[in-house]
């Protein structure tokens, strides 16, 4: 019998996971039993990490507890922002980030631990951390002095803090909520198997999360957002979307970014929230170009797609880009803010994997050459 190959492990199930839902045909993204779009903009990121680590939604003493123990985490060593101001200013943010989980370790008291207890603690760290060191570099590579966190803000609230230096309003704080919820868990995506398959063998959490890291800096995962930016810029106008959409399906291989998931077969339900934010954000700013822009994109994708019998939608990269631009960010920032978010969705699934392990060993389809006759270096 022929060995089937699943490339990209598709299809291939590796595991069960009381975490989260994803139905690609009906465009449904399900964690814990509650729809994304029953909890978007109803709910706090800190609520929403809660659900994900314990299963339930907290009521107002444990959310007030749990809040209590991420505010006294929020604090990062000295010595590992000191370790951003050693790397070359143009250093990428996601090198840096990754560099940091890395360093956490050797600045924890029990890093290779992975008992329930130190798992859930390192947990919390990472949580609150990763807000915390993010703004840090964005700040020290601007020649700015980071920010102390300030425990009295939520996540969302701290992190445009640290970034600015000023209280954000309650309106961008809330953006920057709902951006966080939906970015926070999405099944085994690249950078949750590569932490569970690191994890699977037995290592610490901060080289479990280092993986995931380094999975999710690539453009086809968690770098997308950013590439959807960069395609923006170049266009550089509304007149210039249909052409520059035209041009780039005419190629081989032509892909336009922030279009089209592994899962999903209709429109990503996280973009159609991004959507209404990055419309929201266009009409209070007084600044539309960049939603103008993504609409026509999306325009004239669904009428060439429709030409050519497809559904290729926007995924949650392509409206998050114009959503992080009008927020003032960076575009290189697009993936960093991905995994401040993200850490969330890692440690439930990393809570799971060490909950109940198995070493991950997949196997590849050797066809290579057989039988070779060996011959001494002199003969060769």
């Amino acid at each position: 019998m022929e060995p089937t190959i699943n490339r990209g492990l598709d299809g291939i199930n590796i595991d069960t996971s009381q975490i989260c839902s994803i139905d690609g045909m009906k465009g449904e993204l399900i964690y814990r039993g509650y729809d994304i779009s029953e909890l978007a903009d109803k709910v706090s990121l800190e609520e929403v990490i809660y659900l994900l680590w314990e299963g339930e939604l907290p009521d107002r003493q444990q959310l007030d507890a749990f809040r209590q123990e991420l505010s006294e985490l929020f604090t990062v060593p000295t010595e590992v922002i000191d370790i951003f101001r050693t790397l070359p200013k143009d250093a990428h943010p996601m090198h840096a980030m990754r560099t940091a989980v890395s360093a956490l370790a050797s600045f924890d008291e029990n890093p290779d631990d992975v008992g329930a207890a130190n798992i859930r603690r390192i947990g919390a760290k990472l949580v609150a951390q990763f807000p915390t060191f993010t703004a840090a570099f964005e700040r020290i590579r601007n020649g700015q002095e980071p920010i102390d966190p300030d425990p009295g803000l939520s996540i969302a609230g701290n992190f445009l803090f640290m970034l600015s230096g000023e209280r954000p309003s309650e309106a961008a704080t809330k953006v920057m909520d709902v951006a966080l919820v939906l970015h926070a868990e999405h099944g085994t995506n690249a950078s949750t198997f590569v932490a569970r398959a690191t994890a699977s063998t037995l290592t610490d959490v901060y080289s479990a999360i280092t993986a995931a890291v380094s999975s999710l800096k690539g453009p086809l995962h968690g770098g997308a957002n950013t590439a959807v930016m960069q395609t923006l810029e170049q266009i550089g106008s509304v007149e210039g979307i249909e052409p520059y959409v035209l041009d780039t399906l005419s190629q081989p291989g032509g892909r336009i970014m922030g279009f089209g998931h592994r899962v999903y077969r209709v429109l990503d339900p996280r973009a159609i929230i991004l959507k209404e934010v990055s419309r929201h954000l266009a009409q209070e700013s007084g600044d539309s170009k960049w939603f103008e822009m993504s609409l026509e994109m999306e325009r004239v994708m669904d009428r060439e797609m429709a030409r050519d019998g497809k559904q290729i939608k926007p995924n949650v990269d392509f409206f998050s880009a114009s959503v992080y631009r009008m927020l003032g960010f960076p575009s290189d920032m697009y993936t960093p803010i991905f995994a401040v978010a993200r850490i969330s969705g890692w440690m439930a699934h990393l809570y799971e994997q060490y909950g109940d392990n198995r070493i991950m060993r997949p196997r590849l389809i050797y066809e290579g050459p057989m039988g070779r006759a060996f011959k001494p270096l002199g003969e060769r």
